[in-house]
């Protein structure tokens, strides 16, 4: 395999955020609707964007809620990491002319938020996010939209992610997916999918993929 485009997810793939999410939504439920979520519950929210979730929690309160929100994402972004080594393995893609996405079922101002606070937003030639498909992963419509926009071979994209709407929009699309578990939060379920490739570091993908470009 000689990889040409690779395409990856954002948080729990490249970004340790959740910890920032989860106060963030936090955040919101406390002032709007007086309870607290728990991690679990916070994370069976997850599919739509940040502004649809709030949307359908806040109500009439959406606009101020959402305002809110993405003041606390931003100004608590100290909470969220890149992974160790995940800086020098995009420089390292870049460096042979690999085309590199993300697509990312967050909505675009977090995830621009992210990528730029943490100094990888150059990297990536296409940023495809939850308000740019019509459906959100699993469906494939953000990778086919990398593949149709670069005019590439499936057989020469891979996916990265850690979850398992990551390996079902992969499969979905007909291209390879590599699992990374660094900080899943759905491990077990990852497992059961049989991706093409898994990674329990971001060293043993640095090393792969050098094999594979």
């Amino acid at each position: 395999m000689k990889f040409t485009g690779i395409i990856f997810d954002i948080d729990g793939t490249l970004t340790s955020t959740n910890e920032l999410i989860f106060a963030s939504f936090n955040h919101i439920t406390k002032k709007y609707l007086g309870k607290a979520y728990s991690q679990e519950q916070i994370i069976s929210l997850f599919g739509p964007t940040e502004d649809q979730i709030l949307e359908e929690m806040c109500g009439e309160n959406f606009e101020q809620a959402k305002k809110e929100y993405y003041n606390y994402y931003d100004s608590n972004h100290h909470m969220a990491d890149l992974y160790p080594g995940i800086k020098d393995l995009l420089f390292h893609l870049k460096e042979k002319n690999l085309l590199l996405s993300i697509y990312s079922g967050k909505g675009r101002k977090a995830a621009i938020i992210t990528l730029q606070k943490l100094g990888i937003h150059s990297y990536f030639d296409l940023i495809i996010t939850g308000d740019d498909v019509t459906k959100h992963k699993p469906s494939a419509e953000g990778i086919n939209k990398f593949i149709e926009k670069f005019d590439l071979n499936k057989d020469d994209v891979l996916m990265v992610g850690d979850s398992p709407a990551d390996v079902k929009a992969a499969k979905a699309a007909g291209v390879k997916i590599a699992s990374v578990l660094w900080d899943s939060y759905a491990k077990e379920k990852v497992l059961q999918l049989k991706s093409d490739f898994v990674f329990h570091s971001v060293e043993e993908l640095r090393s792969f993929l050098e094999n594979n470009i």
